[in-house]
């Protein structure tokens, strides 16, 4: 039996109406995607020192910000460039001479390694370490290790320090305090 155009019409939109959804995942993977690398880029805002040795750094509410820099380890133990360790920290104060010799060496090494900026080329200005020493050293060893560092050419010196959370300061006298720094106005 024929159908009429009238049901054929119905049965049709019917058909139509009555599949099943589908989900796209094309779509859901290229939000996925954009969204990890969103949030790989804006995860880097803290920057954290590699270091071979337990090194217990003193407190600091210092707001400055680490650059990419050679890295200095003074230990109670050793004395580190980067991973490679120079010295013994008991040997080295047995010592009387200022400049640290197996450390000069080591660090001349590494600048001669390490290309040169225009700026630095120019500027004639020191080359950047950082130097990461436990708090429990002895003043005049530091004194020794920096005075090395200025001899091998890097005079732009940052002592690592760990960031210690400021507690709210009670206004005094009128002032307004910022809670969340402690800096009064």
């Amino acid at each position: 039996m024929k159908q009429s155009a009238k049901a054929r019409r119905h049965n049709r939109h019917y058909r139509r109406h009555k599949k099943v959804g589908g989900l796209n995942l094309v779509s859901l993977m290229d939000i996925f995607t954009i969204l990890v690398f969103f949030l790989m880029v804006n995860s880097s805002d803290v920057k954290v020192l590699e270091t071979t040795a337990k090194v217990d750094l003193p407190l600091s509410i210092s707001e400055g910000e680490l650059g990419e820099t050679l890295t200095l380890s003074v230990t109670p133990e050793q004395i580190a460039v980067g991973n490679r360790v120079v010295g013994r920290v008991s040997a080295i104060q047995e010592s009387s001479e200022l400049i640290i010799e197996p450390l000069r060496k080591e660090l001349r090494y590494q600048a001669e390694r390490r290309p040169r900026t225009a700026e630095e080329q120019a500027g004639g200005e020191g080359l950047p370490i950082t130097v990461l020493a436990d708090k429990s050293l002895d003043y005049s060893l530091l004194k020794r290790v920096m005075a090395t560092c200025v001899d091998a050419g890097y005079s732009r010196i940052s002592l690592a320090t760990q960031r210690e959370l400021m507690q709210a300061v009670e206004p005094q006298d009128g002032q307004t305090t910022d809670a969340g720094t402690g800096v009064s106005g």
